[in-house]
Formats: C-alpha cells, structure tokens, sequence
C-alpha cells in the first residue's frame, strides 16, 4: 500500500504550508503607484553602480557607458499598484512588496554592459565601450569553439498581492507570476504573465479570496458556509493550487510551475508563458502535499510525499516524459505529533535525504480563519529534530540520527564522504539554516517588508552543514561551514551548478545581508573550501535567487554566469547578470517598469 495517504483529511492542512517556500503570484488590473517610475537610460546613468566586494568594503564604482542594446522597449509599459487596505497606499513602499499592474507584457529589453556571446547565441561582436576586459580571451575561445548556450531564464513569485481593497497578509499569499528573459540571437526579450491557475481564475472573477492560500481563508458568512468550509478542506478542494514557489524543466523538456499542494503543479510554455494545463499524476500514490522543490535531472524526478495521518514521508520517483510515481520507502517519523516541515531535500548519488524539522505541521492552525505566528506549523523542539538518509536502490533507511535543531526552508546540496577503500562513511548536507529561530515565517509579513525604518531585524542565517554517519551511530552533527559575517549574516535562496548536484562541490550562490536590513538584499558567491564569499551589492535593490547557468564546455565549477531578478528602489527593475568566476557585474537587461520580488527560478535552453 503506498503509506502516505490515507490521502486523506487531515493531510490537507499540510498543503498551505507549500507557501512557506516562496508562495508569490500573478497580477491584475489597478491604478498606478505613486514613486514608481520607468527605468530609462538617463535614470540609471545618474545610479552607482554595484560590483562584488566583502560586505564591509566601500560598494559603488563609477557608471559603465551602455554596450550593446537591444531594440528599445515600448513607450508604455505596466506598473504597480500598492495593496490599499493593510499596509496602506505609502509612496514610498519598495516595488519590489508592490502588486504588477498588468496580467501580461513583453517586449524586447535595452541591455546595458555586455552579455556573453555563449549566453546570447551569436558569434558576431556584441562590444560597448564598457565592456569588461575579462571577456577578452573568453571571446576569442568562442569564436574558436562557437559553442552556445542561448536560452531563456524564467522566475515564478510574487505578482499580485491585492483584491481590489483587499490587501495580502504575507509574501507567500500572493498569485503567481512568471518572469522571462530569453537571450537569443545577440538580444534580450523580457515577459511577464500570471499563472492562470484556479485560485487566481476565481479571485479575479469574484474579486475575493476564494481558496486557502498560506494566511489567507475564504471569509464565512454563517455557521453553514463555515461547515461547508471545513468540508472541502477535508477534501482538499479548497486548498490553493496557486503554484508560486518554484519552476523547473523536466528531461522531457515540459516546463512545470509548482507549490506544496499537489493540485498546484501547472504546465507552463517556457516561450510564451501559456498556462497550458494541470500536471496530473497518472499513478494511484494520493497525496495533497509534496515538497515544493522536488530534484530534477534528465532522467528522474524525485519527491517526497509528508504523510500526516500516520506521521512519516513517502520517498517517490518518476521517470522523465512519464506522469506515474513510484513508490520507493517510507520514513517513520520520530518525533510528533505530525511529520516536519519538509519544504525542500537533498540527494546524492545513491542517497535520498530525509530531514524531520521540528518546525512540524499543525491540523488546529489550519482550522483557524486568522493566522497564528507560525501559520500552519507549531515549533515543537522538545519532540527532537532528525536526519534520515534512504537507499535510492532499495528503498531502507540505512542512518536516522538526531541532530541539534535547526530551522530552514532551502537544502544547498548534499553528498557522500567515503574512505580510502570507497566505502560511503557518511553523508554530509548543506541547508541555509535559521539558527533555529522560527521567526523568520513572521518577518515575511508584507507589512514588516513595507514598513522597514532601516533596524537590522532580518533574522540571523548561515550555511548550516550536517554530518550524518552511516556506522549506526544515533547523533550526527551540525554546524556552522563558514563564518556567517562573509555573507552578512544573511543566507537563503541558493543555487548551485547543476552538474554537481549531488556530488562534493565547493560553490554555492545565494542572497546574503548588508546590515541594517529587513530582508536579504545582496547577492553571495560561498566558497566552501577557502570558506570565504563574494557580495554583490547596490543600495537600495531587492535581488532574487540568483541562478547559475554554467558555460557550455566549461570544465571548472564556477565557469558561467548568475542570474538575478532585481527590483530597484528607483522603481526599475532588471535582470541582472553576473561572472561567476569573479562576481562582477558584466550586463544588465533592464525591463521599462518596476518588478515585484520573486523566488524560484530555472534556465531552459533553446531547443
């Protein structure tokens, strides 16, 4: 029988946890906000520029002249509108908490810098006098080598966060957007466009919440409506299939949006930003919730499946261009009384890791209609926090240890010690740990975000690392990689190169600190040998994940470029790209209106 569902009831509760990760979505119609304006070339040239640097060094450089540009963008373009009810109208709040104006856009982007030949599809010399000197001899390789890499990034979050005066709680409630930069043929076009997922679909025909998103609970009008309430949450027909968390391309090529609830897996066109339907499993495995970041390689799909009736984990596996899970083991958990938050998890080779948070579901929280601190979770540390590492083979739990607790949302990478016979001794885990502090769920807030008066209150964060032996041993181990002042005490949305998923590795770019601060504002290069980081900073801005895409042929790990989203604080927004070799700024590819903050992103090649 496959453990985890008794599908049933109480494993609904679980499903709006799939916002903790990264919840944001889509945009609608409304009036434009006061202090944003559109990004133009005057505008940024008046801007300091931003260059990589240890936090505590001075940050600005002088303005490099524009380089290649694609053909300018349209005159009008959408902007933003500001939530009214709670948080208020305020000018001066940060686009990046702001509501897009517009379901869709695209349009070609003006590129200032210079983008890599590989990255952009051509051959032919794209230069600008402020192209730097670093991609001299890597110029000359291309031309040499014509090996291409031209593709399109693409970023699920935050797009609409407001009902007409209704205004959104948190920044994992909003209805999710798709953001897309194709680099093809010497250019940049950018789009954005919602996901048209149910929930999204009735709040904008209703004008009302109509599904339970993360904090977020249709309103009641009755004793009988509220019956009926809890009827489809039972049934999970009222959970949110409002797929803002993440977007990842399977081996067949389909481009999947996605969150906790199983029922919000959605298959987007990468080039058009279609939603083009459900992705709906063919097997018989249930279910109502899942990680939200599942691991993906050309071959396989790998997930976990919290199971709340008889607490524990369903480990399952899909083949690519297949819709069919497989049951591969099931863990126990245990601590109680429901399974940890399982928001994301690592694998290796051989391994799937299992982590059980003491940061653990919570059936009472979701009854409520107003949101407790920790929404649908209780912090529960006396029940012990553990590490689980399966058999990808055969499906047993070969180690379960205990371990301090800890709090995260994001696992880095994970991989195999092994002796000097190649014997596996242990597995070590890399996560971007709270210090066990669970306050960070409260501070995403979009109140807190909007309101922020320039106090250092953003929660401390490190890269945390267990070591889980596989001797039999009942405790493992976790602690701090590196000195967490590298990366400003600051350290969540990672990536990593995909080769080396898995595997040992030494680089890890991720969003880090400069204090004072309410939310991660710099973009972190992590070395985890010289354990040391490279920060990109530019005052002001808000970055997303930035996401690495490796250069065709490369041999070294860090041969490529980082890719971020960035929400100006002038009101621009721009996809920013980086060397991550050295961490410089090499281009940016700016859109004509402000941008929403956003999570999870992914590359698509062409083809």
């Amino acid at each position: 029988m496959s453990p985890t569902m008794a599908s049933s009831s109480l494993c609904v509760f679980a499903a709006m946890s799939g916002a903790a990760a990264g919840r944001p979505p889509a945009g609608a119609s409304g009036a434009a906000v006061p202090g944003g304006r559109l990004a133009t070339s005057k505008g940024i040239s008046k801007s300091k520029r931003a260059v990589a640097q240890p936090l505590a060094a001075s940050v600005v450089t002088e303005t490099p002249t524009p380089a290649i540009a694609a053909p300018a963008p349209p005159a009008r373009a959408p902007g933003v509108d500001a939530p009214r009810r709670r948080g208020g109208r305020g000018g001066g709040e940060h686009a990046a908490w702001k509501s897009v104006r517009q379901e869709r856009w695209e349009g070609a982007l003006e590129v200032e810098g210079e983008l890599p030949l590989w990255l952009v599809g051509t051959t032919s010399p794209v230069r600008g006098s402020s192209a730097p000197a670093i991609f001299d001899q890597q110029i000359k390789m291309e031309y040499t080598t014509v090996c291409l890499q031209d593709g399109t990034y693409l970023r699920n979050g935050p797009g609409l966060w407001n009902l007409g005066d209704y205004g959104f709680r948190h920044l994992f409630d909003g209805y999710a957007m798709l953001v897309r930069v194709s680099f093809r043929n010497g250019r940049a076009v950018g789009a954005h466009r919602q996901i048209e997922s149910g929930a999204y679909k009735a709040a904008r025909a209703s004008g009302k919440v109509c599904y339970r998103e993360f904090s977020e609970v249709p309103k009641t009008e009755g004793f009988l409506s509220y019956v009926g309430q809890l009827a489809s949450l039972f049934s999970g027909s009222s959970l949110t299939d409002n797929s803002n968390t993440g977007v990842v391309r399977l081996g067949d090529g389909r481009v999947l949006c996605l969150t906790e609830t199983v029922k919000g897996s959605f298959v987007v066109d990468p080039d058009t930003l279609d939603t083009i339907g459900k992705f709906e499993y063919t097997d018989k495995l249930g279910g109502l919730i899942h990680a939200a970041h599942p691991i993906v390689t050309d071959t396989e799909f790998w997930t976990l499946i919290p199971d709340l009736i008889r607490p524990g984990y369903s480990v399952v596996r899909m083949d690519a261009g297949s819709n069919e899970r497989q049951f591969v083991g099931r863990v126990d958990c245990r601590g109680g009384p429901a399974p940890g938050w399982v928001h994301s998890f690592p694998v290796t080779d051989h391994y799937v890791v299992v982590p059980e948070m003491p940061l653990r579901y919570c059936a009472k929280n979701l009854l409520r209609a107003e949101p407790t601190p920790l929404y649908k979770f209780e912090w529960h540390p006396e029940s012990g926090s553990y590490m689980h590492v399966m058999c990808k083979a055969s499906g047993k739990v070969v180690a379960s240890v205990e371990v301090p607790p800890y709090v995260t949302f994001h696992y880095i990478n994970a991989y195999e010690e092994t002796d000097e016979e190649g014997r596996v001794t242990a597995i070590v885990a890399d996560c971007c740990e709270h210090n066990a502090n669970t306050s960070i769920l409260d501070k995403l807030r979009l109140h807190n975000l909007r309101s922020s008066t320039g106090q250092d209150v953003l929660p401390d964060a490190r890269v945390g690392r267990f070591r889980i032996p596989l001797d039999g041993s009942p405790f493992g181990e976790l602690e701090t990689a590196l000195d967490p002042d590298e990366h400003g005490r600051g350290m969540d949305m990672c990536s990593i190169n995909p080769a080396h998923v898995g595997k040992k590795y030494r680089y890890a770019y991720a969003c880090g600190a400069n204090r004072p601060c309410n939310f991660p504002n710099t973009l972190t290069k992590v070395d985890l040998v010289d354990k040391t980081a490279k920060n990109w900073y530019e005052e002001g801005s808000v970055p997303s994940e930035p996401f690495f895409v490796p250069r065709p042929g490369a041999v070294e790990e860090d041969d490529g470029v980082a890719i971020s989203m960035v929400s100006a604080r002038d009101g621009s927004a721009y996809a920013l790209v980086l060397d991550a070799k050295t961490f410089q700024e090499v281009a940016r590819a700016k859109f004509p209106y402000a941008m929403p903050y956003g999570l999870h992103c992914c590359w698509v090649p062409r083809g």
